[in-house]
C-alpha cells in the first residue's frame, strides 16, 4: 500500500483506539441503544442531504449498515454498559480480523492460505485465554457480547469488500463517506424503537432532556471522527485495496485503546488478559501476513533450485 493511504489507515486506528473510552464515558446515565441512535442520527443529518448516494444497490448499502453499525456498535455499546472494560474491549474486538478471514472464505470464496488458517487458530486460542483468565472486572457475558460485535464487524468487512469488487465503491472520491452516511439510514429509528421497548418511554425522555456535556462531546467524537472520518476512510481503503493490506492496521487499535483506558479510566488488565490479548494479536498478525511462519526446509530448497 502506498504511503498516503497507509498514513490514513494509521489515523483511523488512532481515532478508533480512543473511541472505546469516549463511548464508555458517554454511556454514563444513557441507555446504550438510545446512545447509538443519537450517534447515528448525527451521522445521518445533515450529511444525507449533501453526500451523494453511493453507486451501489441501496439494499447492499443498508445491509452493510445492519452489520457494520447496528450489529457491531449495538453489541459493543451493550457490552460496555454491562461492564466490559473499554481497554479490553478494544483488544477483543480485533477478533474481527480472524473472523473476516473465515467469513470471506465462506462468502467470497477467498481461500485462506496456510498462514491465515494458523492465524485463525492462534487467534481463537488467544480469545479463549482472555475468557478463562479474565479479571474480576470483566464479566463473561459482556465478553461474549463483545465477541459477537467482532463477528458483526467481520461480516460488514466482507460486505464492504464485495461492494469494492463490484467496482462501484471507487467510482467517486466521496464513495467511502457516501457508504458510511447512507448505511446509517437503518440505525436511528430502529434503535430508538428498541430503546423505548427495553428502557421505557420515561427513561428515554429523561435521557434526551438531560443530556450532559460528556454525552454531547462523546456523540460529537463518535459521530464526527469515528464514523464520518474513520469509516469514510476505512470503506474507501477496503474498496481500493485488498483486505489483507488494510485490515492489519487495526492491530494498532488495542495498544491505543489500552493506553487510553489506563490513562483516562485507570483500567489495568490482568496478566492473563494481556497474555491472551498478545496471543490474539499474534493470530491477527499471522492471518494478515504481518508475520509469516518459517517455511519448511524442503520448501526453501525447492525455491532455491527454481531460482537457480
Amino acid at each position: 500500500m502506498p504511503l498516503r493511504p497507509a498514513l490514513l489507515a494509521v489515523l483511523v486506528a488512532l481515532i478508533w483506539g480512543a473511541n472505546f473510552v469516549v463511548i464508555d464515558i458517554g454511556l454514563e446515565g444513557m441507555p446504550p441503544t438510545l446512545f447509538l441512535a443519537l450517534r447515528f442520527a448525527v451521522v445521518l443529518v445533515p450529511a444525507i442531504f449533501f453526500v451523494p448516494r453511493p453507486a451501489a444497490p441501496l439494499r447492499d448499502v443498508l445491509l452493510l449498515g445492519v452489520f457494520m453499525s447496528i450489529g457491531q456498535f449495538g453489541l459493543l455499546y451493550t457490552a460496555l454498559a454491562l461492564g466490559m472494560p473499554a481497554g479490553i474491549a478494544s483488544l477483543v474486538l480485533q477478533a474481527q480480523v480472524v473472523l473476516t478471514v473465515v467469513f470471506a472464505a465462506l462468502a467470497l470464496r477467498e481461500r485462506p492460505s496456510a498462514a491465515q488458517s494458523v492465524g485463525v487458530g492462534v487467534g481463537a486460542v488467544g480469545l479463549l485465554v482472555v475468557a478463562v483468565g479474565r479479571g474480576g472486572q470483566t464479566p463473561l457475558f459482556a465478553l461474549l457480547v463483545t465477541v459477537a460485535a467482532a463477528a458483526s464487524w467481520a461480516i460488514g468487512n466482507v460486505i464492504a469488500r464485495r461492494l469494492g469488487r463490484s467496482g462501484t465503491a471507487a467510482q467517486h472520491p466521496l464513495a467511502g463517506l457516501s457508504v458510511t452516511v447512507w448505511s446509517a439510514l437503518v440505525v436511528p429509528l430502529p434503535m430508538l424503537a428498541l430503546s423505548l421497548v427495553i428502557d421505557g418511554p420515561d427513561a428515554v425522555g429523561f435521557a434526551l432532556t438531560h443530556l450532559t456535556a460528556p454525552q454531547l462531546l462523546s456523540t460529537a467524537y463518535t459521530a464526527g471522527l469515528a464514523s464520518l472520518v474513520g469509516y469514510g476512510i476505512w470503506n474507501t481503503l477496503l474498496a481500493r485495496y485488498a483486505a489483507s493490506a488494510v485490515v492489519p492496521f487495526t492491530m494498532l487499535v488495542p495498544p491505543v485503546g489500552l493506553a487510553t483506558a489506563w490513562l483516562v479510566l485507570g483500567e489495568i488488565p490482568s496478566p492473563a488478559e494481556l497474555a491472551g490479548g498478545a496471543v490474539l494479536l499474534l493470530g491477527v498478525a499471522l492471518a494478515t501476513g504481518v508475520i509469516r511462519p518459517p517455511r519448511p526446509r524442503r520448501a526453501e530448497a525447492r525455491e532455491l533450485s527454481r531460482s537457480a
